[in-house]
């Protein structure tokens, strides 16, 4: 299994995700079509289906094009999401298969919006598995709860992504990751992980390179939004529970100059 970051918009991620064996490929969110028809074809990739994350613009509003381009091409987006030019809907759970050695689950993870998916994938034995997060995970981050709520949040980010295996690799929607980086570390100063993963990242950027993939282990050490366990965030944020303090940062968030 071999994953293509396609760098889209101003900040945006399409991802193409390749069976090496087969040849065969998807893509997820594929926002500018043509820059994602041209990356397959540079790369000998048969493309098969579409993976969207969550109905917006910015992730599925190139869905339409994606169909004329390629005409036979499927594609998947949540039952509960409206996703533009749906044309196989997924539920939780669900399966579905790229090529003969890349397997994507479906997993349910709204808030963002109401039936936000993000997309489990694992290849052949030996290799690291990989989620497609859309705007629910980002890098030290997570989405504003547009249709949900913190409680749904909580449930989407730290018992359903968060329980994924630790090196499984985070693949999120946008390029976000220096700003929630200099976020993270005002609510925990005094994490090294944060301050260097926050050093690392404006160093990839300065020179013009992503800053995904994460992985989970990564995420559980320096991702304020899923470390709301830890009684020094809540402390830190005049909360006593987890989802209290997720909302709390959320808020804080929404509110914060870089």
């Amino acid at each position: 299994m071999k994953i293509i970051p396609i760098p889209c918009l101003e900040d945006n991620y399409s991802y193409l995700i390749v069976d090496e064996v087969s040849r065969e490929g998807a893509v997820v969110d594929p926002v500018e079509p043509q820059k994602v028809v041209d990356v397959a074809e540079e790369n000998w990739v048969d493309l098969k289906s579409v993976l969207t994350t969550h109905h917006h613009w910015d992730h599925a509003g190139g869905n339409e094009e994606m169909k004329k381009l390629v005409p036979k091409i499927k594609i998947h987006g949540g039952i509960y999401d409206n996703v533009a030019a749906c044309t196989h809907p997924v539920r939780d759970g669900d399966k579905l298969l790229i090529g003969v050695d890349t397997f994507v689950t479906c997993l349910l993870t709204p808030c963002h919006t109401r039936g936000h998916i993000s997309y489990y994938a694992t290849g052949k034995q030996g290799e690291e598995p990989a989620v497609f997060t859309g705007d629910t995970m980002f890098v030290a981050g997570c989405g504003k709860f547009m249709e949900g709520t913190a409680v749904q949040m909580h449930e989407s980010l730290c018992n359903i992504l968060g329980a994924l295996p630790k090196s499984t690799r985070v693949y999120c929607g946008h390029e976000y990751t220096v700003k929630n980086l200099q976020f993270a570390s005002e609510i925990e100063p005094e994490n090294s992980r944060i301050i260097e993963k926050l050093k690392w990242a404006k160093h990839q950027r300065s020179a013009g390179r992503p800053t995904v993939p994460s992985t989970i282990k990564e995420e559980w050490e320096t991702n304020p939004f899923l470390r709301v366990d830890n009684p020094e965030i809540q402390k830190k944020v005049g909360t006593e529970s987890p989802v209290e303090a997720l909302q709390e940062l959320r808020q804080r968030k929404d509110n914060w100059k870089a």
